[in-house]
Order: C-alpha cells, then structure tokens, then sequence
C-alpha cells in the first residue's frame, strides 16, 4: 500500500459573513494552539466560525469566537468550547498587523479554518467593514452575473 496523496487543504468551516460584511484587503495563514480533544472535533469538523475575530493584546494574537464542540469521547470538564485561543504568527507580521490595525475600520477577522499536513491553520484576512450601500451594490452584481449566465444556458 503506498502513501495517502495529500489533496491540499481541506477546510473544516469558512466564515461566510466574512467576505460579506468586510472589503478583504489581504490574507495571511496562521497556526492554532489546541488541546488534543479539540483537534479531534475539528478534523469531525464540529467547529463555527460565524461570530469569531482577531485582536492582538500584548505581542500575540488571539482568536476569540471560535467555537470549537466538545469532543463527546473525552472528560467534559476540561473542555471550553468557546474559550480564547492563541494564534502563531512571526514577531514581524505581528508588529505589521498591529500598525494597521491601529488605522481607523481595519479588523483582522479569520475567514477559515482548516488542516495543513497535519496542522490546524486559521486564514485571516485584513480588512475594512463595508457600508450598507456596498453590500447592496455587491447583491445587484451577483444579480447581474446570475442573469448573464441564465441567459446563456438558455442560449445553448
């Protein structure tokens, strides 16, 4: 029997708010600190990301929000299933992201979670909240787009 290929990231759950509510100006991969239960309820992908965010307090990032289901073949009380969890990144991409977080509308939200060669790995993206109007100008878009296409399946 030969080696599994590894098919690239698979990812456990995606922020689908994310995209919606911030204009994503750039993305970075970081490592997540687990317990070992937790790594096994994300590979069982039993994990939400809906109202999760970055912050960095004290040199480190941290995700908050992620809530991670207790894994149901260990001890209840060491799990917490929202607890704050740590994010690994280098010293110089913390300093960066803690400059332009200090600019006015810019937050670090996480846009995925997902496993890399055994490792847990968060996506974040750096971005700016969108205005009301701006979701509505993205709806009429993926309108349009919608009808282009219909009317070419049609056309076929």
């Amino acid at each position: 029997m030969g080696k599994k290929k590894d098919t690239g990231p698979r990812a456990v759950c995606t922020n689908k708010k994310a995209r919606r509510d911030y204009h994503i100006e750039e993305t970075l991969e970081a490592g997540l600190v687990l317990r070992g239960s937790e790594v096994k309820s994300l590979r069982d992908g039993r994990a939400n990301l809906t109202d999760a965010y970055a912050a960095v307090d004290g040199g480190e990032v941290w995700l908050s929000g992620l809530h991670i289901s207790p894994y149901p073949h260990t001890r209840l009380e060491e799990q917490d299933p929202d607890r704050r969890r740590k994010l690994l990144l280098h010293a110089r991409e913390i300093r960066r992201l803690a400059g332009k977080l200090q600019t006015r509308g810019y937050s670090l939200v996480p846009l995925r979670v997902y496993f890399r060669r055994g490792y847990a790995k968060v996506e974040l993206g750096l971005g700016k909240g969108k205005k009301h109007y701006d979701k509505r100008e993205d709806l009429k878009k993926a309108d349009a787009k919608r009808e282009m296409e219909r009317a070419l399946r049609a056309r076929r």
